[in-house]
């Protein structure tokens, strides 16, 4: 019988339950996988702790995963018993098994591990659409990406660094101030200890940033506008911290007439086209050597709340899997 991590009430870590549950054949149109490695990210935490809210309780946690087809429902014609497949999903993810709409899979080329497209689907897709989409990263740009030891951020600041951009990175430790400089980050801040906005300034030269990554949230806002250069962009994709609170929109205009924009990845990847370009654009980086990705951490499935509590309290770096 499958085995999942499903989520009866919203609240912390203990939320997540791991117990064994029913999986019907896939229906038309779906695939039936057994997973065998899932990505651990923090949008999972914010499903969980209801900040981000699932379509109805209980619900099966985490958001990407890969694995092998085991059997595919009617309609199916592009994948077939034994393909290596991964995916970006909403939900479901934290499972020894499960069935997904086979437009959501995709597959994963022969020099890609399971463990590596588990992590590669939200987080590379994500660093994907940033750079690539969102703000067209080219040689020359000076970038500052937080949390840049974090799974986003490493993948982020090495193929920022591959772009041919000047990448500066927050961290919160030594220990993880070495691991950004190892991988990609020309300057490194430590913003526990150093002001990051005025450090900013200094290593620019008062020239500052032509965008800001943040997915901290509420501790690095609204410091993060200070780092922009006129007509800069602010990209929020992420709430690590909290929310950002609301703001006057005149704040944009009093830094610079800043742009500001609030991305997620479904709108990105709506269309098959677009995942599929995503996906083939990322897993050439990785093959190609632009990419490397360090997998830090590996949980048992049934570990999960303890790989949340680790999450949250900022002990993982770089990514972090359960395996099934």
């Amino acid at each position: 019988m499958a085995k999942a991590v499903r989520v009866h009430q919203v609240g912390g870590p203990e939320a997540l339950i791991y117990e064994s549950i029913d999986l019907p054949p896939p229906g038309s149109g779906e695939v039936h996988i057994r997973q065998h490695a899932v990505g651990l990210n923090f949008i999972d935490v914010y499903y969980r702790t209801g900040l981000y809210k699932a379509p109805s309780l209980p619900f099966v946690a985490g958001n990407e995963a890969a694995g092998e087809v085991v059997s595919v429902g009617p309609g199916v014609t592009e994948f077939h018993p034994g393909d290596r497949v991964a995916y970006y999903a909403n939900l479901g993810g934290y499972a020894t098994e499960r069935n997904i709409a086979a437009d959501k899979l995709v597959r994963l080329p022969d020099h890609i591990t399971y463990e590596q497209g588990a992590v590669l689907m939200l987080k590379g897709l994500t660093v994907w659409y940033l750079l690539h989409k969102t703000f067209k990263v080219e040689p020359g740009h000076r970038v500052l990406i937080h949390a840049a030891a974090g799974g986003i951020g490493l993948i982020a600041c090495q193929w920022a660094k591959a772009l041919g951009a000047n990448v500066i990175g927050t961290v919160g430790s030594k220990a993880k101030a070495d691991l950004a400089l190892a991988n990609g980050c020309d300057h490194v801040i430590l913003y526990n200890e150093e002001n990051f906005v005025e450090r900013v300034k200094q290593i620019s030269r008062n020239e500052l940033c032509d965008v800001v990554y943040d997915g901290v949230g509420k501790t690095t806002f609204p410091g993060s506008l200070s780092c922009l250069k006129p007509r800069g962009l602010f990209v929020s994709f992420g709430n690590a911290s909290g929310p950002v609170p609301p703001f006057a929109l005149a704040e944009l205009n009093n830094h610079g007439s800043l742009f500001a924009t609030r991305p997620k990845l479904n709108d990105y990847v709506a269309k098959r086209a677009d995942l599929i370009e995503g996906a083939d654009t990322l897993f050439a980086a990785v093959i190609s050597g632009k990419l490397h990705l360090p997998i830090n951490h590996a949980y048992a499935l049934k570990d999960a709340a303890q790989a949340h509590i680790d999450l949250e309290s900022r002990k993982t770096t770089g990514a972090s899997i359960l395996k099934p």
